[in-house]
This record gives C-alpha cells, structure tokens and sequence, in this order.
C-alpha cells in the first residue's frame, strides 16, 4: 500500500470530485425536466423525491470516496479523510455552479425570465416603482448570482458534511494507547 501524502488527496479528490459534480448535474437536470411533466402536484412530489435522492446519495458517495481513500492508502487519518471532502466539496460544487451558469445562460435561458415573471405576476402590486425597477435590473445579473450562490452553498455543504463523517473514517481505536496490566484481577 502507497503512504497518503497531500498530491494523492488532490489527485483522488478531482476525480472524486468530478463524479460527484456530475451526479448533482444530472439530478438538477431530471429536477429540472420533473417540473414540465404533468400537474404541478405531481412534479412537486417528483421533485422532492429526486432532492431526497440528491442529498441522500451525495451523502452516501462522500463517505464512500472517504472509506476509499482509508482503504486504498496506508497512515490515512481523519484530517486526511477531512482535506479530502473539503477538496472533493471545492471541485464538485465549481462542476455544478458552472452547469448551473451554462443552463441558465444557453439551454433553459427562458427559466429565469418566467421566474420573474411569476414573481411580478404574484408580488407586482405589492411592490412600488423603486421595487419593481430593482427587480427589473436584478434578472439579467440572475445566472451569475446563481453561480456564486450555489458554490458557497455546495462547498460549506460539503465542509460541513466532510467535518461530520472524517470523525469516524478511519475507525478510531478508543483503546490505543492503553496498557493492560496483569496484576488486576477482575472478579
């Protein structure tokens, strides 16, 4: 088994990382066409079954690529299974945000104009001209305030997420450490 060092953590976590960009891509994409298939209930229930399986499974593949990485290297800690998810957090929100971009900018460019319109359709009377202005010149900036929301969404999602489970990959040995003695007798 090769020894962990930081150059094998950014190698795996790229990879890594690319999966799992490419797996929210492809849930945002089938959330995406969930919400034009038949009444607006059923795409609701679709669609929250597609995020359940979206958090679900970004959860389960994390702790898989960190098991992994214990598995496959040699002195692997939990800070190194740690660096790892946060690494692997960086790049696959990057692959989502630049996705996201993409489709609002050139495949479904239509979405967000129809957002606003809604928007304007339901809070229009409610809003002043200085309101309403502000969101008129709020659309066109849409796609890039997207991108940068969903990155810092994604990657504190995925420090948080890397935080909670390097606690417990590697298994920790609670008795390491302890030395038995063997002049105690137990009764």
């Amino acid at each position: 088994m090769e020894k962990i060092n930081n150059g094998i953590i950014r190698n795996e976590a790229g990879k890594d990382g690319l999966i799992l960009g490419l797996v929210t891509v492809v849930f945002m994409f089938a959330s995406q066409f969930a919400g034009k298939i038949g009444s607006p209930a059923l795409s609701g229930v679709l669609g929250f079954f597609l995020w359940l399986a979206k958090f679900l499974g970004c959860i389960f593949l994390m702790r898989w690529f960190m098991s992994r990485l214990v598995a496959k290297y040699e002195g692997v800690i939990g800070a190194d299974t740690f660096r790892l998810g946060v690494w692997i957090a960086l790049f696959s929100a990057l692959i989502l945000s630049a996705f996201t971009l993409v489709n609002m900018l050139y495949i479904s460019p239509d979405a967000v104009s129809e957002s606003f319109d809604q928007i304007f359709a339901q809070m229009g009377p409610m809003l002043d001209s200085n309101s309403q202005e502000a969101l008129t010149a709020l659309e066109p900036k849409m796609p890039v305030i997207a991108f940068f929301s969903n990155l810092i969404y994604c990657f504190l999602f995925g420090v948080i997420l890397s935080a909670i489970l390097s606690r417990n990959i590697p298994k920790a040995d609670p008795f390491a450490g302890v030395k038995a003695d063997d002049d105690d007798d137990v009764i």
